[in-house]
């Protein structure tokens, strides 16, 4: 079965850090393009970070500086460094090969 699982999500104050996991199984992640989304409430779906296959990165502009995408190929795992968080980037996180499978989600709050 294959499965994308996110985690890592929580309660952090402005400012502060998180570190969001995508660990894949039954597929390899290193071969595919991944992608960070976020949803929060009242809010449109916002594409927040990609890496590709060829490990390319892109960020959306309202984390770009603060987030960083990259992978671990020995865990078959993806990270979301989060620094500088603010209020806004308030939401469900999910990471997400497109067209194939994406995960459940992971809460991520930031308020003082």
């Amino acid at each position: 079965q294959v499965q994308l699982v996110e985690s890592g999500g929580g309660l952090v104050q402005p400012g502060g850090s998180l570190r969001l996991s995508c660990a894949g199984s039954g597929i390899i992640l290193r071969i595919n393009g991944i992608l960070w989304y976020r949803q929060a409430p009242g809010k449109e779906r916002e594409s927040v970070a990609t890496i590709t296959s060829d490990d390319s990165t892109n960020y959306a502009g309202s984390v770009k500086g603060r987030f960083t995408i990259s992978r671990d190929n020995a865990k078959n795992t993806v990270y979301l460094q989060m620094n500088s968080l603010k209020p806004e980037d308030t939401g469900v996180y999910y990471c997400k090969i497109p067209g194939r499978v994406e995960g459940q989600g992971t809460q991520v709050t930031v308020s003082s």
